[in-house]
């Protein structure tokens, strides 16, 4: 298991966790964990999934998503769980 975590950020509309997780699927991803909230408009996403039967690399799947991010008006970031843990620890 390679966990890794997802997060989207950015103004709600129509489409948001259907693009992310179409995208997902399509790479052989399994979302392990998710949780979404909107406030006032605003659309906040985390996600914990498993990124180890993706044929894709970390790397790849990060840009991809930062990409898909742009298209939809949001901000995706994707990061191998040991990153993110580091980054988040006070």
């Amino acid at each position: 298991m390679q966990k890794t975590i997802i997060t989207v950020v950015g103004q709600d509309t129509v489409g948001i966790i259907a693009k992310v997780c179409t995208y997902l699927a399509n790479n052989k991803v399994n979302i392990l964990d998710i949780s979404q909230t909107i406030v006032q408009g605003y659309f906040n996403m985390m996600m914990v999934a498993d990124t180890a039967d993706s044929p894709k690399e970390i790397g790849e799947l990060s840009n991809e998503l930062a990409q898909i991010g742009d298209e939809i008006g949001v901000a995706i970031r994707c990061q191998h769980e040991d990153i993110f843990n580091k980054m988040h620890r006070i």
